[in-house]
């Protein structure tokens, strides 16, 4: 046999075999994107469950022309404390010395537009319900309006709170807080580590 010809021989039966591992190697690379990174996928919440999902400390107010109000000015003072929203459709909230403040029930909008609670007194009685419209909410932030006079809808105040690690007051550590997060926000967005004020 010629010398050349098995020169040939064997660089097309590389060629060949190199082709055929490259195949699969196409094939792998061609598959959908979602099969592969599916168990490292985050889980989407629903606003409820954003809601949910973190202790919320009033940190800030604007006015309809967007310009800052002081927390103790008497338009949002009323708004102003520490909330804990729970998976069960209940609500705590305190002020920020952790005074008790309301309780009673919640939800959000499914389409996250709106927020309603029903807040109770200690016999379970309804003692006034609100439904305010959500300007805001994702894991950092919740941000909702409120209107002091219903049928002027041109006079509003829009409520700033954001996550926190605060432990709710009278759980003795046990409750929303208590194991913290840390989370990277931006805009109006302050991250109140602990139970300092």
């Amino acid at each position: 046999m010629n010398i050349s010809l098995s020169r040939r021989l064997i660089a097309a039966s590389t060629i060949a075999l190199a082709a055929v591992a490259v195949v699969p190697t196409i094939a792998a690379a061609e598959a959908p994107a979602a099969a592969v990174s599916a168990p490292f996928a985050k889980k989407v919440l629903t606003p409820s469950e954003t809601l949910a999902s973190t202790p919320w400390k009033t940190t800030s107010a604007r006015d309809a022309q967007g310009d800052r109000v002081a927390l103790d000015d008497p338009a949002v003072s009323n708004f102003v404390g520490w909330a804990y929203f729970k998976a069960d459709g209940t609500f705590t909230m305190y002020n920020l010395d952790d005074s008790p403040k309301m309780h009673g029930d919640w939800s959000v909008a499914a389409d996250g537009s709106s927020r309603w609670i029903a807040a109770k007194d200690a016999n379970g009685a309804v003692l006034f319900q609100r439904v305010v419209p959500i300007v805001q909410l994702d894991k950092n932030v919740f941000t909702y309006r409120v209107f002091p006079n219903a049928a002027d809808q041109s006079v509003y105040y829009d409520i700033v709170h954001t996550k926190t690690n605060h432990v709710e007051p009278g759980t003795g550590g046990r409750g929303p807080g208590a194991h913290g997060g840390h989370g990277a926000g931006n805009g109006d967005y302050h991250f109140n580590n602990g139970n300092a004020h």
